[in-house]
C-alpha cells in the first residue's frame, strides 16, 4: 500500500450516484458536510479515454475542495489504489425520499 490513503467516495447528487476518488477527507467544519479534496483521476493512456471519468475530469476540474452534504454519502471506503470514477443513474430509492411533516401551526394573523 502507498504512504498516502486513497479513499473511494459514492454519494448521491441529482439522481446520480457519483464514484470519486480522493486523497483527503474529513468532517467539515460547516455541519452537515464532509469536505473531500485532492481528488485523483486515474493516468491512464491518452489514447483510450473513458467519457464517464472524463465528465468527471470536466465536472471537478478547478476543484480544490468540494463539501459533500452527510445525508447524500452513500459509502466511504479506504482502497489501495484509485480505480475509475464514473457517474451512473441512482438505481431507485433514493428519488421516492420525501421530506418528514412539519408540525402544524395556526397561521399568523396580522390583525391581532
Amino acid at each position: 500500500m502507498s504512504d498516502q490513503a486513497i479513499f473511494k467516495v459514492i454519494f448521491h447528487n441529482q439522481n446520480q450516484v457519483y464514484e470519486v476518488y480522493a486523497r483527503e477527507i474529513y468532517q467539515s467544519d460547516m455541519y452537515g458536510f464532509i469536505e473531500v479534496e485532492e481528488f485523483v483521476f486515474g493516468e491512464r493512456s491518452n489514447v483510450l479515454v473513458d467519457p464517464g471519468e472524463e465528465k468527471l475530469k470536466n465536472e471537478f476540474s478547478g476543484v480544490s475542495r468540494s463539501y459533500i452534504p452527510m445525508h447524500s454519502i452513500i459509502r466511504i471506503d479506504e482502497v489501495e489504489r484509485e480505480g475509475v470514477g464514473k457517474i451512473s443513474e441512482s438505481k431507485g430509492g433514493f428519488e421516492k425520499v420525501t421530506q418528514l411533516p412539519l408540525p402544524n401551526r395556526a397561521p399568523f394573523d396580522s390583525s391581532e
